[in-house]
């Protein structure tokens, strides 16, 4: 009898622990029929060049229209008195073609200690301005019907100059804490992440670790309650960029400074959404008699969501321009700074909680050598017979299905 007791006192003790652990699988499997045209033409430099007008036309079957595809594991242990550590690790997947699986966790691959305090975050997650881009998005930064201010500042726009942002959608060794969630609305978080770079002492005549590129630094704070919410956001992050060229090129330090305010409405009948983003992108001079003029960024987006029944439409405009901040020539034609705008409108079905259809169409216009598309579609078409030619104009269509567990 005792050794019975013993063997169901054990048994439970165990049950009592699995229940404080929990480990879940989820995901989005998400695939649409995809198609987009990009349009180029030529712009005579004199009357006797000749004019073209080019498409690039590509129709397939991708993923992500909707919702980002994905597979990660996610678990939470209830250490006791109101504190616990979880972990979050989320992959990228290619569902079209099945060619990119559970390789890597590039989207998130943190562990966190949470408790009254707030949370402390440690690994590779999104950033926080991006948080606010997404959030005040009505698609999201998803399918062809995202907004161009996170293309625009990952520095993804050709024709542009503008530098290339790689920590400004995630970044990885990076360091979070997020406020408790009982603050009468109130949320925000600040985020620090390592550049990890190998420093030279003394240091080399070229000064090629001179630069700390991959670090970032930002945070936000927010206050959501009832239909408003409302959230304002800041980040720096270190770039580099190569000055001079063969023997005597330098790598020099650069900083990427990103401000955003974004806020949504919810009416019941329409939610709006409004944001406002603005850049710097400043490069360090190799000396005073060079100096590196600095571009600014700065985009909007307006939008609406309507609920119908199990569906809702979708619809935002939304614009980036560039300042280079050049001083005018005189007596010289002086090239006007380049700019994109795009409309985008979608439905969406649920067919449950967890399934869609969904349908979305897109059309974006450059100016002045600016060359965004509508999506990852065909490359605009740079040449033809031997004539220059200017991205003008990216449209595309989806329609697709989601499934998330």
């Amino acid at each position: 009898m005792k050794k019975s007791l013993l063997v169901l006192a054990a048994m439970a003790a165990c049950g009592a622990a699995s229940a404080q652990s929990t480990v879940t699988l989820f995901g989005v499997v998400d695939a649409a029929y995809r198609n987009v045209s990009n349009k180029s033409e030529s712009v005579p430099a004199t009357l006797f060049t000749p004019y073209y007008s080019v498409k690039a036309r590509r129709t397939e079957l991708a993923n992500s229209g909707l919702s980002s595809s994905r597979l990660g594991f996610r678990g939470v242990e209830d250490l006791g008195g109101g504190l616990s550590a979880s972990f979050w690790l989320e992959a990228p997947i290619t569902n079209d073609d099945g060619a990119t699986g559970v390789s890597n966790f590039s989207r998130r691959s943190t562990v966190s200690l949470a408790g009254s305090f707030g949370e402390f975050r440690i690994g590779r997650d999104k950033t926080a301005t991006v948080l606010n881009d997404e959030q005040f998005d009505p698609f999201g930064d998803t399918g062809i019907g995202g907004s161009l201010i996170i293309d625009a500042n990952e520095g993804s726009l050709s024709g542009t100059g503008y530098g290339s942002n790689s920590t400004y959608k995630r970044a990885g060794n990076m360091v979070q804490y997020f406020l408790p969630r009982n603050l009468g609305g109130f949320y925000g978080n600040l985020g620090y992440s390592f550049h990890e770079i190998t420093r030279l002492s003394p240091d080399t005549i070229t000064g090629a670790d001179r630069t700390n590129t991959g670090r970032h630094i930002g945070g936000r704070v927010g206050y959501a309650s009832g239909p408003v919410d409302v959230a304002v956001s800041y980040a720096q992050n270190d770039t580099s960029f190569t000055s001079g060229s063969g023997s005597s090129a330098v790598a020099r330090p650069g900083k990427i400074k990103t401000f955003n305010l974004g806020a949504t409405y919810d009416f019941g009948v329409a939610k709006l959404f409004g944001e406002y983003s603005r850049s710097k992108d400043q490069r360090d001079p190799l000396n005073i008699f060079t100096p590196v003029p600095s571009t600014d960024l700065t985009g909007y987006l307006i939008g609406v969501t309507v609920p119908i029944g199990p569906g809702q439409i979708r619809a935002s405009y939304s614009q980036v321009k560039y300042d280079y901040n050049r001083v005018p020539a005189l007596f010289a034609v002086n090239t006007p700074d380049p700019k994109s705008n795009k409309f985008a409108l979608g439905y969406v079905h649920n067919l449950s909680k967890r399934t869609a259809l969904y349908g979305t169409i897109a059309r974006v216009t450059n100016k002045n050598g600016a060359g965004n598309t509508v999506g990852a579609g065909p490359s605009y078409v740079a040449t033809y017979n031997r004539v220059a030619l200017q991205p003008k104009s990216s449209m595309g269509y989806e329609f697709g299905i989601r499934h998330s567990f």
